[in-house]
């Protein structure tokens, strides 16, 4: 019974080891070159290099975006100001109109503080820094998860804001900085800041008493050191911050025309944020009655919302295509060598044989001569010193 087993047994190892696909070969049969040699020692750098990028690649996360209709439609928005007029505080109004016809009064109040619309250098260093790259992200195209993790060296210089003035400036405050957060309503509106106080006005609305303010202390150049919608994230450089613009005339009007997507954000270095994007054109003209152009003289940003929502979601990519792309590299590039290995020693067995170089280099038998005399090649007729022997009898001998 015992034999019977191990008779199986043997039968069994036998079947397996025919259906190896991976022959071994003899060391004896085996040959080594310098060729295969240095080949190998590539073969290896280019695998270990591959390897190492592929597991910086594979440490890193991938972005998922998924887009679905904002339900929100009755939460509020958070709009946060930040902007310097070159007028008086007094001679200014900045009011939030939206389509239900609710005013500022409603969501919030913005403060007002004198100061001086010419910059310092240590702040004008910080408003050219500011523009620089809010122009980058206007000119190329760059979605909220690239701004979201800018360089340590402008986030430091971004988040710790707008410096203070190192000189004190000379003369009386020339302009107003106008800054806060307001809660609107999450539909279309009208932010605006125009000459004169506002009042309320019945039934719905507001009006702006400009009678008291000179014509000659009208001046609508703005500088925006931070427009923003939701919640404020540090290091977000939005469209218009950094944004200025200067007139000549007294009465110009700038017109801000905002389309606003609603965005969250779910990564690991910002966490769980719910934002807004937003794209921004802009128009500017001179209000001249005389001349066919009228309007209101200030600074209007009309926004509207958009009705589908952008989630971002930070992944890491799954173990298993890190193994698979790991095997098909390590795999192919053994593959790719060993074929062009054969290939070269091909290329090189054929160029060696037609120019006989090599092993394929005909050599002469030289043979030493104790008489003195030349050396005599196999290729010479050496018939001569050879008896005269006849091996084919006649017949009749």
């Amino acid at each position: 019974m015992r034999r019977l087993n191990v008779a199986s047994k043997k039968q069994a190892i036998k079947v397996v080891t025919e259906l190896d696909a991976f022959p071994k070969v003899l060391d004896d049969c085996q040959e080594k070159t310098a060729s295969g040699g240095g080949i190998s020692i590539a073969v290896f750098l280019c695998i270990s290099i591959l390897i190492v990028s592929e597991i910086i690649y594979y440490s890193t996360t991938e972005l998922k975006f998924e887009y679905k209709v904002d339900t929100g439609i009755d939460g509020k928005l958070k709009l946060n100001i930040d902007m310097t007029v070159a007028m008086k505080c007094h001679a200014i109004g900045a009011d939030v109109l939206d389509v239900t016809g609710q005013d500022t009064h409603g969501f919030g109040e913005l403060k007002y503080e004198e100061t001086h619309f010419e910059l310092s250098p240590n702040q004008r260093h910080y408003h050219e820094t500011v523009q620089e790259i809010s122009e980058f992200l206007r000119s190329e195209y760059h979605a909220l998860q690239d701004v979201m993790w800018m360089s340590r060296g402008l986030i430091a210089t971004y988040k710790s804001g707008m410096p203070k003035r190192e000189i004190p400036a000379e003369g009386e405050p020339d302009a107003c900085r106008v800054y806060g957060s307001l809660e609107v309503n999450k539909v279309a509106g009208n932010f605006h800041i125009t000459a004169g106080k506002s009042v309320p006005v019945f039934p719905r609305g507001h009006a702006h008493i400009s009678m008291m303010v000179h014509e000659k202390e009208y001046n609508f150049s703005h500088r925006i050191d931070h427009f923003s919608f939701g919640e404020t994230v540090k290091g977000i450089i939005n469209p218009l911050d950094g944004e200025e613009q200067v007139s000549s005339d007294n009465f110009h009007v700038f017109n801000y025309f905002i389309k606003i997507v609603p965005t969250e954000v779910r990564t690991y270095a910002a966490g769980n944020i719910d934002t807004y994007q937003f794209s921004v054109t802009q128009r500017n003209r001179t209000i001249n009655h005389s001349k066919g152009s009228h309007g209101v003289p200030g600074i209007f940003v009309k926004y509207d919302l958009n009705a589908l929502k952008i989630r971002v979601v930070e992944k890491h990519r799954p173990f298993s295509q890190f193994l698979i792309r790991l095997c098909g590299i390590v795999g192919g590039i053994f593959a790719v060598s060993g074929m062009l290995h054969n290939w070269t020693e091909f290329f090189m067995e054929v160029v060696c044989c037609k120019f006989k170089l090599g092993k394929y280099e005909t050599k002469d038998i030289i043979t030493n001569n104790s008489g003195g005399s030349a050396p005599a090649s196999l290729t010479e007729n050496t018939s001569s010193n050879l008896p005269n022997v006849n091996l084919y009898s006649s017949p009749n001998s």
